[in-house]
């Protein structure tokens, strides 16, 4: 309900979607304890701004049962029953809507519950609902350069123009967007963010010291939403910054050098969250030149924030990026548990490890780490990418919510827990934690920047979104998030436009894949760009190998008998079913298993007919998605339609060019005809 430019989207938070609770009559009654808090202030300002623009009133609310306004139809109040931060319970009666909470925050969440509720939040019964967030953690990482890096530009892998709070090496003059941002954010329960790369350039380094008082501002706007704020920082640090001759983690100078950067560090930001690290990970220092491990790295950080209750989330993106591409056994797919299993149980509790979802790379179609389940005495963090790296770049439909969920309901082990109970914590079965009841966390790679719509393509605001949303509750369904995203982005719409928002991103994330890299294999893309087909581009690159075409067949042998022995890395039952050639699901062949090009599928398909029909499938969905979309010409924002129209030209363009190449690239290496007769150039 916050003014906005005229040039700026409000997203999921249009003054349209705040009609129903505007009507109402709001008090807040909680103890002076909570009075002077910031996101308590925030959440006055939101009633305000909401009862001015339709008409209802915000009662002062005074402490006390026996001094409630009688006229109120909805009131945030103080329960000291709910003890997981941010929690809150959400009931009616036909009179008044009660939402009750046990901190600020959580009257915040409950505040932007209700909104999304809308109109039948009040006057009916409801019984008493409470809203717990599943993790403690629901983090985004930023990965914006403070200098303009000349390869990776101000945000690395940002497809949404620039960074929201630098610019060309220096804090932004005007921050009121940053505020508007946060407030996106906490409106889906984000309680945590990185304001930089992971990727720390030399500029980077000095946020912990001369710069410190761009963190401080930054901390001041996101505190207000309850959110707090890390900073990626560099393991050499103590060199570049201190003047010491060593980073050693486990030198007494150099834990002493880190300590007291982190005391001046709190003394300027209370409630500061943390580091974020990447260490020993293409090119970025860390401690094996010191011949040490990643725990004692990891460890001298976590030792200097213990006192202040901070975390050290440290990445396991780990591999060796100059390898010879000639070597079958060298498996970079490998590599993060091979490094990190070992470890555990020597991290301490204040040190969460931060594992991608994919052994890779966010690819579109992988399979889930096995490092994830591995490590029952660590802290484990399961990392996602918001912004469509590997997935369209936002120039293309790519629902994400789709994968995401798969991700969080895979099953590790023959027994009923999922990823997304490893990610919260509560996994029993399987191998029960040693030291059960330790926070873990769910973190994004965030796809916003400086663009009119925030995120590039319009449509990938619900990315965003549906990151929250499932952060905080990894049960909800990809069609429901979209159903709350599109009701609260085109309030009051013709009922086409939800009906077509359905129709265009729900299964885009099968349709990407149908026309981009099939079965399991990864990175067939541009090299450096990520975008558009590049079949070999990577293939002979120290980066590692991906598909081993020749012409006999395609994939990768990673099997235990034969292979690099990464199926090994997994529990039962699926070391042996991703061992099977029979068994491995067909989406993962060419993941796992090289065979010729007239394999059958489980499908009943070759290979090579499943490339050529999916990748002219694929194209022909592209287009009906485009039709559909055209649909809405005149009932929607003609600025935003105008901008996903330009962007599903592209889509199609771009998915032509998909089919063209993969579909020849077969042809010429199988010598194997489209059974259909369709042109394979």
């Amino acid at each position: 309900m916050t003014a906005t430019p005229a040039m700026e989207h409000p997203a999921w938070l249009p003054p349209a979607a705040f009609e129903a609770v505007g009507r109402q009559t709001i008090e807040i009654d909680v103890p002076r304890s909570l009075g002077d808090s910031p996101v308590l202030a925030s959440l006055r300002r939101e009633i305000e701004v909401a009862t001015r623009e339709y008409g209802g009133a915000a009662s002062p609310g005074p402490a006390g049962a026996d001094r409630r306004d009688q006229s109120t139809t909805l009131r945030f109040e103080f329960d000291d029953s709910l003890r997981v931060p941010g929690s809150y319970t959400l009931a009616s009666t036909p009179a008044i809507t009660i939402v009750a909470a046990g901190d600020a925050n959580g009257l915040l969440y409950g505040w932007f519950a209700v909104v999304r509720v809308g109109e039948s939040a009040f006057g009916e019964n409801r019984p008493a609902q409470t809203f717990i967030p599943a993790t403690g953690t629901r983090m985004l990482d930023h990965w914006y350069n403070v200098d303009v890096h000349p390869v990776l530009g101000q945000v690395e892998r940002g497809y949404s123009g620039g960074a929201l709070w630098f610019e060309a090496g220096h804090l932004r003059d005007e921050l009121s967007r940053v505020g508007r941002y946060a407030r996106l954010l906490a409106s889906v329960g984000i309680n945590h963010v990185c304001v930089n790369n992971v990727n720390v350039h030399p500029t980077e380094t000095t946020l912990l010291t001369t710069r410190l008082d761009w963190v401080v501002r930054l901390a001041d706007i996101f505190r207000a939403w309850g959110i707090a704020t890390h900073v990626a920082v560099n393991f050499e640090s103590p060199v570049a910054l201190g003047g010491l001759t060593t980073s050693d983690p486990c030198d007494a100078g150099v834990r002493a050098w880190w300590a007291e950067t982190t005391r001046r560090v709190y003394d300027a930001i209370p409630d500061f969250g943390g580091y974020v690290v990447k260490a020993d990970s293409e090119g970025q220092p860390g401690p094996f030149a010191y011949g040490r491990s990643h725990a004692d790295g990891a460890n001298c950080l976590a030792a200097a924030l213990a006192p202040f209750g901070g975390t050290v989330h440290w990445r396991a993106f780990v591999y060796n990026h100059r390898q010879d591409w000639r070597d079958r056994h060298t498996d970079r797919a490998r590599a993060a548990y091979d490094h990190f299993t070992p470890l555990d149980g020597q991290f301490a509790d204040n040190v969460m490890l931060q594992v991608k979802f994919g052994p890779l790379d966010f690819q579109v179609r992988e399979p889930l780490s096995p490092l994830l389940a591995a490590m029952p005495r660590t802290r484990v963090g399961i990392e996602l990418q918001v912004t469509q790296e590997y997935t369209g770049q936002q120039r293309h439909i790519y629902y994400l919510p789709e994968q995401w969920h798969e991700v969080l309901d895979w099953r590790p082990w023959a027994g009923d827990d999922t990823i997304a109970d490893i990610a919260t914590g509560s996994a029993r079965a399987g191998e029960v934690p040693s030291r059960p009841g330790l926070d873990a966390g769910i973190i994004g790679v965030s796809n916003a920047g400086a663009d009119e719509f925030w995120t590039g393509h319009p449509l990938a605001q619900a990315n965003l979104y549906g990151f929250g949303r499932l952060a905080w509750d990894p049960s909800l369904r990809p069609a429901a998030i979209l159903d709350e995203w599109s009701s609260l982005t085109f309030p009051g719409a013709d009922p086409l436009v939800p009906r077509t928002l359905r129709s265009v991103m729900l299964g885009s994330r099968q349709i990407y894949e149908d026309y981009t890299a099939p079965l399991g294999v990864c990175f067939m893309v541009t090299p450096g760009v990520h975008y558009g087909p590049s079949v070999d581009g990577y293939e002979y690159s120290p980066w590692g190998t991906y598909h081993f075409a020749d012409r006999d067949g395609i994939g990768v042998d990673r099997t235990r008998a034969t292979g690099s022995g990464y199926t090994g890395q997994y529990h039962r039952p699926w070391t042996d079913i991703y061992e099977s050639l029979a068994g491995c699901p067909d989406e993962l062949l060419l993941f796992f298993h090289h065979v010729p090009y007239d394999h059958v599928l489980r499908g009943g398909k070759t290979v090579v007919q499943h490339v050529y029909d999916t990748h002219f499938a694929g194209v022909a969905a592209v287009e009906r998605m485009r039709a559909n979309w055209r649909g809405l010409a005149g009932l929607v924002d003609a600025a935003l339609f105008a901008r996903v129209d330009e962007l599903l030209d592209e889509q199609v363009r771009c998915a032509g060019e998909w089919r063209d190449q993969l579909t020849t690239y077969f042809w010429r290496h199988s010598g194997i005809p489209d059974a259909q007769g369709r042109p394979l150039y």
